[in-house]
Formats: structure tokens, sequence, C-alpha cells
């Protein structure tokens, strides 16, 4: 079938037993023989589709790819409630035992990046590096706590009120989170996606983030770390992201002039940022020279 323009490139995927935990939906791109695993980590309210499809090709020219559907989220294992970062860490490190991934590199994007600060907490033997985009080390007085604190307490009470609520999708509020898409195609497809995460589990996914709070021991990272900065991001202020740069020790700063969903609204300028950023962290842990501590890309 021919692939309309604007649509991402449909990349391999299949549903992927964690033992124990339930099944989950995984999309795999190989890379060339004996390259460094990229395992990346959504955002709340997207699926790895939407986060992920758009880039999954062009680093699978470099890299071998692996992206998963969190819990709650597309064809992920079911929340329950509440949400918890913790229960996300865990399955992506059970994926990569079912996968027989012995190390790799965590790549998040937004919570996604939240959950890879929480995976080097709880299963440092298995990262080789971060790579965290449009992230913090926590969002204390961001726009994104603001827009917590003043809406979510009334619409969970609401979802709690009426359980029939609950399924409804999460499409606006991941909308919101998107902003602004100039193109139709791509608008189209993001709506698709964020109706396969219901409204309940985006909110607590939210209040989960909200939460959490890595600044005490940031600073005990010793794998390479490389942070991507969306400098003019709504959601995640920019001075939030670069101030989780400075706190881990070696890391290197990728800037992109774009807002929070640059991922999937222009995947054009957010591949080769990405890229050096996923380059710059596999070049020191192999003992390579890297690029030199809070180094701008541009």
């Amino acid at each position: 079938m021919k692939q309309a323009l604007g649509e991402p490139e449909i990349p391999l995927t299949r549903l992927v037993e964690l033992p124990g935990r339930g099944k989950t939906r995984v999309w795999e791109r190989a890379g060339p023989p004996g390259a460094e695993t990229l395992m990346l980590i959504h955002g709340v309210a997207f699926t790895a589709e939407l986060n992920w499809a758009k880039v999954l090709a062009p680093l699978a020219g470099h890299f071998r790819v692996v992206a998963m559907d969190l819990r709650g989220h597309g064809d992920g294992i079911p929340a329950g409630a509440p949400f918890r970062l913790e229960d996300c860490a865990d399955d992506i490190a059970a994926l990569a035992e079912v996968l027989g991934i012995g190390r790799f590199i965590a790549v998040g994007y937004s919570m996604g990046g939240i959950i890879a600060q929480m995976l080097y907490r709880r299963h440092a033997p298995l990262l080789s590096g971060l790579v965290l985009c449009s992230t913090a080390r926590n969002v204390l007085g961001s726009p994104a706590e603001q827009l917590a604190a003043l809406t979510l307490p009334a619409t969970a009470a609401v979802l709690q009120w009426n359980p029939l609520l609950r399924p409804m999708s999460a499409e606006m509020l991941g909308m919101a989170l998107i902003g602004p898409v100039d193109d139709p195609v791509t608008a189209k497809w993001a709506r698709e996606q964020l109706r396969r995460t219901t409204l309940g589990t985006a909110i607590s996914a939210i209040q989960a983030v909200c939460k959490f709070t890595s600044h005490t021991w940031i600073d005990r990272v010793d794998v390479p770390a490389a942070v991507v900065v969306t400098t003019e991001d709504r959601i995640v202020p920019a001075s939030r992201q670069l101030k989780l740069a400075r706190a881990i020790p070696g890391a290197t700063v990728h800037e992109i002039a774009a807002d929070h969903a640059v991922c999937t609204t222009n995947p054009q300028l957010f591949v080769p940022v990405l890229l050096q950023a996923c380059w710059s962290v596999e070049a020191r842990g192999a003992g390579q020279p890297g690029a030199a501590p809070i180094k701008t890309a541009r």
C-alpha cells in the first residue's frame, strides 16, 4: 500500500509477553550487526509509535532500536491505579531480559526521560548510557505542574465520582501537550494515537511525574549522559532541562530550537540532534574521545 505524504514509516511491531507482568507492544529495528541498542521511552499520553515512529528508521541506520508501549498507554500492560513510574522502569528491565539485551542506552522523552532516570536508579547495571530529551530532574513550579495543580485534582475527582468517564481518551489532553500541528496528516495520526490511552491513565501518569524528583541523587550517575534541550518548550522550560544536564557529571547538551513535541511535529529537525546525542554517549561508553562536558550542539 502506498504511503501518504507525511505519514511515518511503519516499523516492525509485535506483542511481547513479559513474564509475570503482561503483554506489551514493542517496535524494533535490527540496526547494523553488533550495533549498540537504544531503548526508546515515550512521553505521557503518547504511544511508542506516536513518539518515535518518525525517527526509528534514521536511528536504525546506526543502532539497534527498541521501543515499547508503557503501562496503560496504547497496547501496553494495564496500568492499574495509581500509575507508578517504578513499574514502568521495571517493565523495561523485564523487556531487556526477554529480548536478551545485556546493556543499552536508555533514550527517554519527557515523562520517558524521568522513567529513564528511574531506570538508572533501579537497574543501573543494565545501562550503558542515558539520553534525556525535553525532561528535567523534577517539574516543580513548571508550567506542567501548574497545569496539573489547577486542573488534575478536580478532573481526577470527577473520574472517581463517575467511573463511566474513566475510559474517555486522552486525545484533548494529549493535543494540548503537543501544541499546534500544521500538517493535517500528522494531526490526524496524533489524534488517533492519543485515543489509544485513557484520560484516567494520562492524569494518573501526570500526577506521578509531578511527584518525581531526582535532585538528591542524579549527580551520582556514572554512565555517559546527554541531554537534548528543546529551547522553546512550553511544558518543561529549557532552564529546567539545563539544570538536569548540569547535575549529571560529564553530561553533554544538545539544543533544538523547538517546542515540546518536536519528535512528532518536526522530526527532520529532531533527528540530527538526537543522533548527535546518541553518538556522544556511545563514544564515551566505548572509551573513545567524546564531546566535552556541557558542550552545546546546534
